[in-house]
């Protein structure tokens, strides 16, 4: 596939009226719409279709099957420290009775718990679900689509108060819970621990209750880890103080770079001779995105969908706490390990992310990498004007939500560490 693909300048229509990109290989070419920035690398960098072909390319059902398989089992983020020899203690989820309260949700508690009435009476629950993003169309409820709000909100339903449930049959409407999020994902997204919560008047409904009702929805897709009950003043977006994904690429075990080492210092010399890479290297993906790390920047650049209110502004800054890459393998239950699916692990734990964030820096670091860029390349394009100048999004298949944290981040929970 990645025979047809043609020089960078050759796939577009050029702009008459625009002025000439100065590459630190090539002298004279045109502008196009989807590159407009000139950071020097080495070969030539993929086109917008070109990225897509080559990230749509990969054996995309060796991720899925693997995401399906934690679900399945309700391995939960357990089953990806496993990949990196991690302790799976560290990030299992006690199924077997409530989740114990973290110290500011402790502290949420006896705030909230002195003499107040109204509102704050409410039985409030936190939920802790596993799902796997092919069997959904993402988690917003939308009409007539399969979403995993929908599907949660429903069962839900049952354990609403009956003031809530006579004012939605007044207006004709379902009798469904409602369910808030800590942060939506995008069809094709999985979930391990993802955390939403839900609060009804009733005195007489029990963790054990909502859970069962969840797991009874959609058995091996969707699955209710922990449920427990909590302060009201518990959110779960707003009370989050970080959020960790991880993507999972699937490498090609036959691919090679088009060049060796002695022909790439010699197009350095003969840029006559320069081409499109057909192949990366990990440990450059990974010196990229470690620029990342400590800082708080605008990421409006990477990403998608965004409403104009958050285009610009304190809306877009995220702070990355973690942000690394490095290679692992996929081994299934009935696969011999030395055989398993060699993949690059992407991990990325920040404050928040914005809308297709981690799929566009994804596939903006692979780029960068195969054209052999410089380490400070994503950090450059955060000066950009255009979000052309970024990669499109990574496929949402290898993308996984892993948990999200309520407490001060730790690195030491990480996969991918020093």
């Amino acid at each position: 596939m990645l025979a047809r693909f043609r020089p960078l300048m050759a796939t577009a229509p050029t702009t008459k009226a625009a002025p000439a990109v100065a590459f630190s290989m090539a002298a004279d070419r045109d502008v196009y719409a989807q590159y407009n920035h000139t950071d020097a690398c080495q070969h030539l960098r993929w086109t917008a279709r070109q990225s897509y072909e080559y990230m749509y390319a990969r054996p995309w059902s060796k991720v899925v099957d693997f995401y399906a398989m934690l679900v399945r089992t309700g391995a939960s983020a357990a089953g990806l420290a496993e990949l990196f020899g991690k302790d799976e203690k560290v990030h299992t989820c006690d199924m077997n009775g409530d989740e114990p309260l973290t110290s500011s949700e402790k502290q949420m508690v006896v705030k909230s718990s002195k003499g107040r009435g109204g509102r704050w009476e409410r039985a409030n629950f936190k939920i802790v679900l596993s799902y796997h993003g092919g069997s959904f169309d993402g988690w917003q409820k939308q009409p007539d689509l399969n979403t995993v709000q929908g599907l949660v909100e429903k069962h839900l339903g049952q354990f609403v108060d009956e003031r809530k449930a006579k004012q939605l049959q007044d207006r004709s409407l379902p009798i469904e819970g409602c369910a808030t999020v800590a942060g939506r994902t995008d069809k094709g997204v999985t979930a391990l621990q993802q955390v939403c919560s839900f609060y009804t008047w009733r005195k007489d409904v029990q963790p054990s209750d909502i859970k069962d009702s969840i797991n009874e929805a959609a058995p091996d897709k969707i699955k209710s880890l922990v449920v427990s009950e909590v302060s009201r003043e518990f959110h779960p977006n707003f009370s989050a103080k970080w959020r960790r994904y991880l993507y999972i690429f699937p490498l090609d075990e036959d691919a090679k770079s088009m060049l060796g080492d002695e022909q790439s210092s010699t197009i350095l010399e003969n840029p006559e001779y320069n081409v499109a890479p057909q192949s990366f290297d990990v440990a450059k993906v990974d010196k990229i995105i470690r620029q990342l790390e400590g800082k708080m920047l605008s990421y409006k650049i990477f990403a998608r969908d965004t409403q104009a209110s958050r285009s610009a502004g304190p809306a877009t800054e995220c702070f990355m706490f973690h942000s690394r890459a490095a290679v692992t393998k996929l081994c299934s239950a009935d696969e011999n390990c030395k055989e398993a699916t060699k993949v690059m692990c992407v991990e990325l734990v920040a404050n928040r992310f914005l809308r297709k964030m981690v799929r566009v820096l994804v596939a903006t670091a692979i780029r960068e990498a195969a054209a052999g860029a410089d380490e400070d390349a994503l950090l450059n394009l955060m000066e950009a004007t255009c979000r052309r100048a970024t990669a499109p999004p990574a496929p949402a298949e290898g993308l996984c939500l892993v948990d999200v944290g309520y407490e001060d981040f730790n690195e030491q929970r990480c996969f991918i560490v020093d």
